[in-house]
């Protein structure tokens, strides 16, 4: 059992876009959050006018960002990550196929968030390295509502997969 925080919500209005640091957001499903390049049709992997539910919503540990810096003496913001959202005390990698909650919302987790040549080419050289199999969590939105800085993680276990 965990209970983890929310610590920040980014969200980019394009592929390219800088990621803008948001107190709230709201989390519509088959969606994403509304604002961010996926719900607004304009994310980098995106392919037509639909969004996959593995495209919906992205969560990284804090705790990850803080081995990076440690392991690879990087310098590495949460934004420089493009995960929706920071978590504190969320083992998101265990989250893959299970039900959780976000403050009001559900979400199901789809996949690990492995990263890419592509996000290295936006920010850089060996941040693909140094995230591999901790670069955070896609997630589906199940139950739609406003995500909060500080608001709660936790598991949910009326409905797993």
């Amino acid at each position: 059992m965990f209970h983890g925080e929310v610590l920040a919500i980014n969200i980019a209005s394009n592929a390219k876009a800088p990621m803008e640091a948001v107190d709230y957001a709201l989390a519509a499903p088959g969606k994403g959050l509304v604002g961010d390049r996926y719900a607004e049709l304009k994310g980098a992997f995106q392919r037509g006018n639909n969004i996959k539910p593995d495209q919906e919503i992205t969560l990284i540990e804090q705790e990850a960002i803080d081995a990076v810096r440690r392991d690879y003496e990087m310098v590495v913001t949460h934004a420089d990550t493009r995960r929706n959202l920071l978590t504190t005390g969320v083992p998101l990698n265990h989250l893959v196929g299970r039900v959780f909650r976000v403050g009001e919302v559900r979400l199901r987790g789809m996949k690990l968030c492995e990263p890419c040549s592509y996000l290295e080419s936006l920010t850089q050289t060996g941040i693909e390295t140094a995230f591999r199999h901790r670069g955070g969590l896609r997630a589906q939105i199940v139950t739609g509502g406003i995500i909060r800085r500080g608001d709660r993680v936790e598991p949910d276990d009326s409905e797993q997969s």
